[in-house]
């Protein structure tokens, strides 16, 4: 594997984002520069949170107008890079009008961008790309389709299309996409990173992660007559920042990586909330019957196919690899959720009951 200069700038693809905002913290902290990529450098309730650290910290910052879909927009900002951080993908499950233009276009076709860019950049040497354990199953029912009941880095999701699970379907055909890519050269190594379900403290005081709408959520009174039974593997979006820049600069590392602290349901993460903040907020108590939620799934934006699926069927994550070829170690999901909670009232986003 190649060695990575750290006086070199690091390229972090969708740099405004939940977990690149992250990665970004760290690499600035460490004295890395960075050049990040976003939709609008002068849009300061996006990026002012990146500006601000950039002031913070020894790394130097800075930020670049792209567009997932022009091809060439990656050119400039990935000048003199040795490592290529590719986050940026639309993330949303719901709500999804055109699943081709608005998830699976962006998302295949931008990671062909950002590579095929790399592959006219002669510096570059490595890229670390933003997968999910989404490209390894689609549906909760695939743990059925495993030799253990567990998913491992070897499984692809099989299950996902644009018409079912389109989210799942586009970070597949990415991810697909970036090895096809990388397997026809031989200037740089493709490392992937696949978290569970992200939670954790926000940089920004955005509302329009679904993570952070989720944990609003909890807490506001939406789902205060129960939530359904459903199973997450779950990880601190502080340690799916760590494992991108630990992939990044070890040579050793190489693959697809699972990044998930612990499986957990949704009440699991509601009993955490009201064990720490008592009866503040309204959390929810209980869990929906998965025929009473099939029922009222379409409401919701969820077909009775994702409820067939998934409602009241247990996973279960193997993260050893990505312990021993990274040396990870997990944030507790009880930290995680506790303190992700507190973001969202220090930052005005959530009001007491």
């Amino acid at each position: 594997m190649r060695e990575i200069d750290r006086s070199k700038p690091v390229l972090v693809t969708g740099g405004a984002g939940y977990v690149a905002s992250w990665i970004i913290k760290r690499l600035l902290e460490e004295g890395v520069c960075v050049n990040a990529t976003v939709r609008d450098p002068s849009n300061s309730e996006k990026v002012g949170h990146l500006t601000s650290m950039a002031n913070e910290y020894s790394g130097k910052l800075k930020l670049f107008q792209t567009d997932l879909l022009d091809i060439g927009s990656f050119e400039r900002p990935m000048r003199d890079c040795e490592m290529v951080i590719h986050t940026a993908s639309p993330f949303f499950m719901t709500g999804i009008k055109n699943p081709e233009e608005e998830l699976i276009r962006p998302a295949k076709e931008g990671t062909r961008n950002v590579l095929e860019s790399a592959n006219r950049n002669a510096t570059v040497k490595r890229i670390v790309l933003t997968s999910s354990v989404a490209a390894i199953y689609g549906d909760n029912a695939d743990i059925e389709l495993t030799q253990a009941g567990i998913f491992t880095e070897k499984y692809w999701n099989l299950t996902s299309s644009a018409e079912h699970q389109p989210y799942p379907y586009s970070k597949t055909i990415a991810e697909k996409e970036a090895w096809a890519i990388a397997k026809e050269q031989d200037q740089w190594d493709l490392l992937v990173i696949n978290p569970g379900w992200i939670l954790g403290p926000s940089l920004s005081k955005r509302k329009d992660s679904m993570s952070i709408s989720f944990m609003v959520q909890l807490g506001n009174g939406t789902h205060k007559m129960g939530v359904p039974e459903l199973w997450n593997g779950i990880t601190d979006v502080r340690d799916v920042a760590a494992a991108h820049i630990k992939a990044g600069f070890s040579q050793k590392a190489s693959g697809r990586h699972i990044i998930v602290s612990r499986e957990a349901t949704l009440l699991d993460l509601a009993n955490i909330l009201r064990k720490h903040f008592g009866d503040k907020y309204p959390f929810p108590r209980r869990q929906v019957p998965k025929f009473l939620f099939w029922l009222i799934a379409p409401m919701h934006g969820l077909t009775r196919k994702y409820v067939v699926k998934n409602a009241a069927i247990q996973i279960k994550f193997d993260n050893s690899y990505s312990k021993k070829d990274l040396g990870m170690s997990y944030t507790p999901i009880e930290r995680t959720v506790i303190e992700h909670f507190q973001q969202i009232i220090d930052d005005g986003l959530l009001k007491k009951s």
